[in-house]
């Protein structure tokens, strides 16, 4: 086994890419398809990677792209978007994931972005380093059977079928609409649209390719698979702007023929469960992580973003890792903060990865505090703190990365 002095950390070249896939490959226990190979180097440039190197054989890996994602407020934020990170299994427990981050976050600060997010394969790695949950992920079953739509719940009509391709220009208008008023939807690139709409086989998982439901206002892509004898739409994506593109969508959905079984992501809000004169045809199949963030500039992340409530208050955030953390004085009025560092005494203290959870909105501050992570003495001061912090609505991961 390595240890971690044996092991340098550097930028990627091109040379590196068959390397770089094996790895990834190993760690993520799949294989890349020829179709998709193409498009992968264009949403994560090769360039944009960092490894750790031992002699001449990779073995960590790591690569961000600057995504814009939207915040409380509808206002977005430029962000440190990471992906792809991986250590051989005959190096773990070596360093080399520190060595690789300390890397990355030097970088990220440097080019002045105040977030860094990510999408997670694991839930126990990243705490140490600054991170929390930002985002949740609701998955769902449907009995169409058992989805009767109550008589007040709309029918606005106005859905089509459509193809793929016919209806790509259209898609990617709706998502950019849906995105600016959604808290935690990142912009989408042309690299990886391209992707998205080459519905590349390993994406597919056995069930067929993308159909299309589309609305003025909205769109829903599905697939369809056998499974245990029951015939199932899975839906891949679901954005709806307005309320009545969520009903229409839905209902065709829940209409469709010889479906036993509806598949799908929600946002923790979602009021579908609502529409229906049965609510326990919305089965809960799975809530876990769907985004993780970390705070890299507590004044320009906290300023970026709008709050619900008036505050006056002085944060006590202890970052270890980065030791950017400090006492910051915090001033909100008419949902625009100021911030900036103080040596005023803090009325809370937190690490830095509860900012990172409270960031998007899907979290009340007065949940972490009864989990003993957020140091408070005053209960008005924590009610204050919770109020401002809470958002209109529950934020939502745009696409995974």
């Amino acid at each position: 086994m390595a240890s971690a002095k044996n092991v340098c950390v550097r930028a990627a070249t091109v040379a590196d890419s068959a390397a770089i896939t094996a790895l990834q490959e190993a760690g993520f226990g799949m294989r890349y398809g020829d179709d998709e190979n193409e498009f992968r180097g264009k949403v994560f440039p090769v360039e944009r990677s960092l490894v750790a190197v031992e002699g001449d054989r990779i073995v960590g890996h790591t690569v961000d792209r600057t995504m814009t994602v939207t915040v409380p407020g509808e206002r977005t934020v430029r962000a440190c978007g990471v992906s792809g990170v991986a250590v051989a299994a005959t190096h773990r427990r070596r360093g080399i994931l520190r060595e690789m981050y300390t890397a990355q976050h030097a970088r990220t600060e440097a080019e002045g972005l105040p977030l860094t997010i990510f999408t997670a394969s694991e839930a126990t790695i990243y705490g140490r380093f600054g991170y929390e949950v930002a985002v949740l992920d609701t998955s769902v079953s449907i009995d169409p059977q058992r989805a009767e739509f109550r008589s007040t719940t709309p029918d606005p009509g106005g859905v089509t079928l459509e193809t793929l391709d016919d209806a790509a220009p259209r898609i990617r208008e709706i998502y950019q609409r849906w995105q600016q008023v959604t808290s935690g939807a990142q912009d989408r690139p042309d690299a990886k649209w391209e992707l998205f709409f080459a519905d590349v086989e390993r994406h597919r998982q056995g069930a067929t390719t993308l159909f299309v439901l589309l609305h003025a206002d909205g769109y829903a892509l599905y697939r369809r698979t056998r499974r245990e004898d029951r015939d199932i739409a899975s839906v891949w994506e679901f954005r709806a702007v307005t309320a009545d593109a969520h009903a229409a969508l839905w209902r065709v959905l829940l209409g469709m023929d010889l479906v036993d079984l509806v598949e799908a992501e929600i946002a923790e809000d979602d009021p579908l469960a609502y529409m229906l004169t049965d609510p326990r045809a919305v089965r809960l199949t799975h809530r876990g992580d769907a985004l993780w963030a970390r705070v890299m500039d507590v004044p320009a992340a906290l300023t970026a973003r709008t709050y619900r409530a008036d505050l006056d208050t002085v944060l006590a955030v202890h970052d270890p890792f980065r030791g950017k953390g400090g006492n910051f004085a915090l001033r909100i009025r008419d949902g625009i903060a100021e911030c900036e560092p103080t040596t005023r005494a803090a009325t809370l203290g937190f690490d830095i990865n509860i900012l990172g959870a409270l960031y998007f909105g899907a979290h009340r501050a007065s949940i972490f505090a009864a989990a003993h992570r957020i140091t408070v003495d005053d209960p008005a001061v924590l009610r204050s703190f919770d109020d401002a912090f809470t958002a209109d609505r529950a934020p939502q991961l745009g696409w995974f990365f």
